[in-house]
């Protein structure tokens, strides 16, 4: 088959267009989520949890974060994995949580502490959903990780009884998931066998992505291997082979400015990132402050169908502002993109509820 050729706008405007980055924005949450297939769940509070802003950069400010919470409550969004996902796409899901303990190597733990796992199903079945707080460690297993998850075992096992179907993801108290048994949660829907799913999820994925490296061809924290969907492309002046969406080719593109999470799906391929946008970026929270190039959480500036600058910002709810720390301008801006970063950094600040302090 012969590749289709793009330009690098092409692949960027195709890139922005799928992730709902263009002046046509959607309409609601859930529609949102299907659109593009997931949305991060990530509640570290710098600037917004990420699923909140990556809502907001979409459905602008008449978003509330209690627009999610009602759809997860609702049975309208599940989640797995970290990810929102619409509850219609459940049944792309149900053969990989029956097979993810073999998979993944939990299923000799989770066979050592089968006691531990039916006690915690019992008492949420008996008493309701609970947080992990509320289930006392009953494991004669311990968890065996030599990393942050050592001895919790607690967490391990809510995490893997929710991979693996039997509970589900209701709501949060405070940061805490909390827990209810995915029979009363999930829609009865009928299972996709484990194949076709795969090879929907991938062209669910390529649509949310409009066009990735062929290398990965999706995700491979959601799906591994290659699943050849779309059309093969190549993209002029950049090297490597790409798969494109074709539903996103010929398509007009209105642009418009955005500030991005960095959890964004724009933003989740690092190499995809360099390679359509030449764009350089890490969030940089996990780095010592003295080295740290850009900020403890820059925003990434989205302005048209190029990446232009990081702002270094930080929600104070404390003192109510959004303080502004820099902008970090890739190339210097000109009068009308300073103008429309600055109104983003005040549409923002407003949706929080804070009042912009630069410096």
């Amino acid at each position: 088959m012969t590749a289709l050729q793009v330009t690098r706008q092409e692949a960027r405007r195709i890139a922005v267009r799928a992730a709902l980055l263009t002046a046509d924005r959607p309409d609601d949450v859930v529609g949102l989520v299907h659109r593009i297939a997931m949305i991060r769940v990530e509640l570290t509070n710098t600037v917004a949890p990420a699923a909140d802003h990556i809502c907001w950069s979409r459905l602008g400010s008449s978003y509330r974060a209690v627009d999610t919470e009602r759809a997860l409550s609702q049975g309208l969004l599940f989640e797995r994995g970290w990810m929102l996902r619409p509850m219609s796409d459940l049944g792309l899901y149900l053969a990989g949580m029956r097979t993810w303990a073999g998979r993944t190597g939990a299923r000799g733990w989770m066979r050592d502490n089968a006691q531990f796992a039916r006690s915690i199903l019992d008492r949420i079945a008996d008493e309701g959903p609970k947080t992990s707080r509320d289930i006392p460690d009953e494991a004669v297993a311990p968890w065996p990780s030599t990393g942050w998850s050592n001895n919790r075992n607690v967490t391990q096992m809510l995490e893997c009884l929710h991979m693996a179907g039997e509970l589900a993801v209701v709501g949060r108290a405070g940061r805490l998931r909390l827990w209810d048994l995915a029979e009363r949660v999930f829609a009865k829907v009928p299972e996709v066998p484990a194949d076709e799913a795969r090879f929907i999820r991938s062209e669910r994925l390529l649509g949310a992505c409009g066009i990735m490296r062929d290398s990965i061809a999706v995700s491979p924290t959601e799906l591994h291997g290659i699943v050849p969907v779309g059309e093969p492309a190549t993209i002029e002046g950049v090297p490597g082979k790409w798969r494109v969406d074709p539903a996103q080719l010929d398509r007009p593109f209105e642009g418009r400015t955005a500030l991005l999470s960095p959890f964004d799906r724009l933003m989740a391929d690092h190499q995809r990132v360099i390679k359509l946008f030449e764009f350089d970026y890490s969030l940089e929270m996990y780095k010592p402050a003295s080295a740290r190039v850009w900020g403890q959480f820059a925003l990434p500036i989205l302005h048209g169908d190029r990446l232009v600058g990081k702002v270094d910002a930080r929600s104070d709810r404390d003192s109510g502002r959004f303080l502004v720390h820099a902008i970090h301008e890739d190339e210097p801006f000109d009068r009308s993109t300073r103008a429309a970063v600055d109104a983003e950094i005040e549409s923002l600040a407003g949706w929080l509820r804070l009042r912009v302090t630069r410096g």
